[in-house]
């Protein structure tokens, strides 16, 4: 199916972009990579008027670290993620989970901000973003605010921001020296959307406690959840099998699954929450004591 008619607008700046979606609002929708908007509008399941491309801005795609900061421009593509040196030294985490997201012709056109926009439950970034307590950086006519991870995936394809803003950054708080991540993914087959999926970033002390856990949930709520309970049983504590064991219980009872006559019972996803957490759990670890 062909989408319905639209017109088609190539600003030149972000402000540019930013009036058009201020003149046309809610008919209007914001194309990066188009892999989430287009099937939906060839579906018809999105009709908008007015279609606002972003990929003649300047300044939208890059990563950078500085002051205590990694900062990823929106246009940012999952391919640029999974071949960066900054991320993969600071934050592998982002380079493990880019790395599943779908196929290779979606990750190397499919972006970050696109992503982080559209807010599928479902999608593979939201539980890394979550676990690194990331923060976004939207721009609108009245200027920039800065929206916190836990704040930004309001409902199911509903983020944070407001009408006429866009997502212009992701900034992530650089990682302590002993720190680990890791995300694991279960899906039906390879580029599927997940089942369940578990991002985990952790940092020890000298002594082997933790003093950071972020525990990010996909494709097991209404939205990418923080998984708190599982995050509190590992901080201040030294992490040993038993203590792995305890927030894998507790990440168990902070996903909120359904049933899915594609991807299994909610029952079956609660169990796996459980399993990746573990195993993500174990890797992640591991990681941060190799690199204190």
């Amino acid at each position: 199916m062909y989408p319905a008619s639209f017109e088609y607008y190539a600003p030149a700046s972000l402000d540019e972009a930013i009036d058009l979606l201020n003149k046309h609002r809610e008919e209007a929708r914001v194309l990066a990579g188009g892999h989430s908007l287009i099937p939906m509008m060839k579906l018809r399941v999105l009709r908008p008027a007015y279609v606002i491309d972003l990929n003649r801005v300047k300044g939208l795609k890059y990563i950078e670290e500085k002051g205590g900061e990694i900062r990823i421009g929106a246009l940012t593509t999952y391919y640029d993620v999974i071949t960066s040196d900054i991320v993969k030294r600071r934050v592998p985490i982002l380079a493990e989970c880019a790395s599943v997201v779908a196929d290779p012709q979606v990750r190397n056109w499919g972006t970050i901000g696109g992503s982080l926009s559209h807010c599928d439950p479902s999608g593979d970034m939201g539980s890394s973003i979550l676990a690194l307590r990331a923060k976004m950086v939207a721009k609108g006519s009245s200027g920039e605010r800065v929206i916190e991870s836990d704040d930004w995936f309001v409902g199911s394809f509903q983020s944070a921001l407001k009408t006429g803003e866009i997502l212009r950054e992701i900034v992530i708080p650089t990682p302590k020296p002993g720190s680990g991540g890791a995300y694991l993914k279960l899906e039906r087959k390879a580029g599927d959307y997940a089942i369940a999926a578990v991002g985990v970033q952790v940092t020890l002390d000298g002594s082997g406690s933790c003093t950071y856990a972020g525990i990010g949930l996909t494709a097991v709520g209404p939205t990418n959840l923080r998984a708190k309970k599982a995050e509190q049983a590992l901080v201040g504590r030294k992490v040993d099998d038993r203590v792995i064991e305890e927030a894998a219980r507790a990440a168990t009872e902070d996903c909120r699954p359904t049933d899915d006559p594609l991807r299994g019972s909610a029952e079956y996803k609660r169990a796996m929450v459980g399993v990746l957490t573990k195993r993500a759990l174990n890797k992640a670890l591991a990681d941060a004591k190799r690199s204190r």
